[in-house]
């Protein structure tokens, strides 16, 4: 071989030691630094990666109330299964694109706008293209049974057309307690899969009520359907509440409040009954209500996005008359401060004070009462629901302890101008001046006269959670409680949260409770302003209140917010309710009076939810003489209120002449 030739053969020798090591080089690249990568690739052209849907937490109803009666908590709200359709565009011919989305939009029954945005997917560039939502198992097999034979006729890919399994929220009762517990949106959050609280429980609980995504890898193939494949992760489900409402409560609570609204021509109104021993809320009610399943339309109206709050933690009011009750308390309160101080009290509640004189300190007009009355003492101010004689009480105590503690006293023990903690987003605090602070105006909170203002109602602003509050002091004997909607919160059989377990503080006592309870009995008999609100055979105690309504800047004679709220059984209650109406029609009828006072229109709601709530739960009557007069069972001499209520007839028969 000579040099030439030799020099050749390694050239190519070299060259193709070369193009080996090269070859090597590559191959170490494309499967081992590179390996991940490229079966990835590899992968993603025959096989799809999809969510396994998760079951978000349901709401449950609370079954524990009817004694002797085993039930079951109810579903308020679960998961049910539905489909999303998918179309995979490139596997989709051309000239079959028309008429396959043609054909889909005549099963699906779309509009015409709808219709074009189906065929807008099928030109996409994409593998996977959502074409529609939330489809029921029967329109899923509607679509198959004509999908699988057309794509078998035009051999297309039974996998172009493709169903995505997915949960929706169900509402069994409809619209009921839909304000309370809202509703999630359509769309989900692109990156966690998660669903999308519009407000109410959902919002609040929504950390709880979330589970966890599983993944399936699904083949693309003509042979292979996309609904089968590998699980490759188990969905994780959210936890359950159950809450302390009961559903047929809820149901009769909404019953009522309805007619009422409808009956007194009022704008809304709302009904929450509460258990003044424990705060957990039996009924929350309101109407105009919110149905959750068409949220999109009180989103998107003016006129019915109102009926989306809560209106009992969202809207402030001035409570009006309720409020009496409580400054008779915190003058008793004042009694109990003044004999530790070794000081006199300042009155007596038997003790006979005049009432014919409404000027106070400070104040530019008289303070009035309904009626002419020249002497009450505390059962008949109660009753005939007095203005100046609780104006007069807490002028004494401001005169006596201050107007710190008069001002500490409604908000330390009776929780104004503090929010309860109710388990909803979106509670008002309320407003509760204070002395030497001002406005964002520059005015200041506190004046001269604020107490006397303050006395029956009016110059602090309340939610009806927090009316509620205070008044279950006075009915459970004393004790401050957490209003709750929660009994329990429950994922995977363990318990992760227990409302049952509060503990309650005493801020009144026994004797001062009794005291209120007995005066606050005699409102709801004869000679009181809510008689209607009387439970024929049981016995009650509450307040009726009326206030008017702060239009324009100036006080309204024609607006009204009217109210009642009481307890039954009057000693040892069992719930305590609160009724609103906002806005009733101002009317006269005769035999009836003004029927936008809280003693017409909202009095008599509250009979009708107690009387039907105690008949479902089956609780026997505590008074069964006290009954109308033109009942069989009617014995006045044995009822329950007869002697109280004479007494006090002949009170203010001498006192008042």
């Amino acid at each position: 071989m000579n040099t030439k030739d030799f020099r050749r053969l390694l050239f190519l020798a070299s060259f193709l030691l070369v193009l080996f090591c090269f070859i090597v080089v590559q191959f170490f690249k494309l499967q081992i630094t590179e390996g991940d990568k490229w079966a990835r690739l590899a992968k993603a052209q025959h096989q799809y990666a999809v969510v396994e849907p998760f079951k978000r937490g349901r709401f449950f109803s609370n079954p524990d109330l009817k004694e002797g009666h085993v039930e079951k908590a109810v579903p308020l709200v679960f998961d049910v299964k539905r489909y999303h359709l998918f179309v995979d565009p490139i596997t989709i011919p051309e000239h079959l694109r028309d008429e396959i989305s043609s054909h889909l939009g005549e099963l699906l029954e779309l509009n015409w706008k709808e219709k074009n945005e189906v065929r807008k997917q099928f030109d996409k560039r994409s593998r996977s293209r959502r074409l529609h939502m939330w489809l029921h198992e029967k329109e899923k097999e509607l679509l198959l049974n004509w999908w699988n034979p057309y794509a078998r006729w035009k051999k297309i890919p039974r996998n172009a057309l493709y169903f995505v399994e997915d949960f929706k929220r169900a509402y069994p009762y409809g619209k009921l307690l839909g304000a309370v517990l809202h509703t999630v949106r359509d769309d989900r959050d692109i990156q966690t899969h998660q669903a999308l609280p519009t407000g109410g429980l959902e919002l609040f609980f929504d950390a709880y009520l979330q589970g966890k995504a599983g993944k399936r890898l699904l083949l693309r193939s003509p042979s292979q359907a996309l609904e089968s494949g590998v699980l490759v992760s188990h969905p994780e489900d959210g936890a359950d509440v159950y809450l302390s409402i009961h559903h047929y409560i809820q149901a009769i609570a909404e019953e009522e409040i309805e007619r009422a609204v409808k009956t007194a021509g009022a704008k809304g109104g709302w009904a929450v009954m509460m258990n003044p021993n424990t705060g957990e809320i039996y009924a929350l009610a309101q109407y105009p209500g919110f149905d959750p399943s068409h949220y999109r339309t009180y989103y998107n109206d003016p006129d019915r996005i109102e009926a989306t709050k809560v209106h009992a933690i969202t809207d402030c009011f001035e409570p009006g008359s309720p409020m009496k009750a409580i400054s008779v308390a915190v003058a008793l309160l004042a009694n109990e401060e003044l004999k530790k101080q070794g000081k006199a009290p300042i009155f007596d509640p038997a003790e006979m004070i005049p009432v014919y004189d409404g000027t106070f300190p400070g104040r530019k007009g008289m303070i009035r009462d309904v009626g002419s009355h020249r002497y009450f003492n505390m059962y008949l101010a109660i009753q005939k629901s007095s203005n100046i004689y609780v104006a007069t009480l807490i002028q004494r105590v401001v005169a006596t302890l201050g107007a710190e503690w008069y001002r500490n006293q409604l908000e330390e023990v009776f929780g104004f101008g503090v929010p309860t903690g109710i388990e909803l987003p979106s509670e008002s605090s309320g407003l509760l001046p204070s002395p030497n602070k001002k406005y964002g105006t520059g005015q200041l909170q506190w004046s001269t006269p604020t107490p006397y203002s303050l006395s029956f109602g009016y110059n602090l602003l309340v939610n009806s959670l927090q009316l509620m509050r205070a008044f279950a002091i006075i009915a459970n004997g004393g004790y401050q409680v957490q209003p709750t909607l929660v009994k329990k919160i429950i994922k995977e059989g363990e318990v992760v949260l227990d409302s049952s377990q509060r503990e309650r503080k005493q801020v009144l006592s026994g004797d001062i409770s009794r005291e209120l309870i007995y005066a606050l009995k005699s409102v709801t008999k004869p000679g009181g302003g809510g008689v209607r609100a009387d439970i024929p055979g049981y016995t009650e105690a509450g307040k009726t209140g009326t206030t008017e309504k702060i239009i324009g800047g100036t006080y309204s004679n024609k607006h009204h917010y009217s109210s009642f709220i009481g307890f039954a059984p009057a000693y040892h209650p069992k719930f305590l309710l609160y009724i609103a109406i906002d806005e009733p029609e101002y009317r006269y009828l005769p035999g009836i009076g003004k029927t936008y006072f809280g003693g017409s229109c909202a009095a008599p709601v509250f009979k009708q939810i107690m009387l039907r709530t105690f008949k479902y739960l089956g609780i026997p009557p505590d008074d069964p003489h006290g009954h109308p007069q033109d009942d069989p069972r009617s014995d006045k001499t044995k009822a329950d209120w007869n002697e109280q209520v004479n007494l006090l007839k002949e009170l203010y028969s001498q006192w008042n002449r």
